[in-house]
């Protein structure tokens, strides 16, 4: 049994910006070598999500942004924004509901995912942001 951690960076434009990381976690773990194991790919920050769906543009760009809107509006009252004089009230609460983390199963040294299956990085954040993505892999 074998552990191994690994990281990226990557920009977002922030304000439901919805980016495919599939290929970035892919390389994570095949850096790792292990091949029988559940690798965690986790975003630092709270007002960013990681998820899967079918990465294309009109649930991206289109269906994500309009569920969350119902969900967590932008322009809602937030006591966080109160409290800290921000706008981001909508960001924290949306990001909770999806959460910072996903566990998927590593067979053969693959990620398995399904056919239109990909792993996005979700920023709810109202400004541009460097986002930082660790990916730990255990097993063997």
């Amino acid at each position: 049994m074998g552990a191994c951690s690994r990281e990226f960076q990557i920009e977002s434009q922030g304000n439901n910006d919805v980016l495919n990381i599939t290929e970035n976690v892919a390389r994570c773990v095949a850096d790792t070598e292990l091949t029988c194991a559940v690798a965690t790919v986790f975003v630092i920050g709270s007002t960013a999500a990681i998820t899967t769906t079918e990465y294309e543009p009109g649930l991206a760009d289109h269906d994500l942004r309009a569920a969350f809107e119902g969900i967590a509006p932008e322009h809602g009252r937030y006591r966080h924004e109160e409290t800290w004089h921000d706008d981001n009230g909508h960001s924290h609460v949306r990001a909770t509901l999806v959460g910072p983390s996903l566990s998927i199963l590593v067979v053969g040294g693959d990620l398995q995912l399904g056919t239109w299956q990909q792993i996005i990085l979700i920023d709810f954040d109202t400004r541009p942001r460097s986002r930082r993505v660790l990916v730990q892999v255990i097993g063997d």
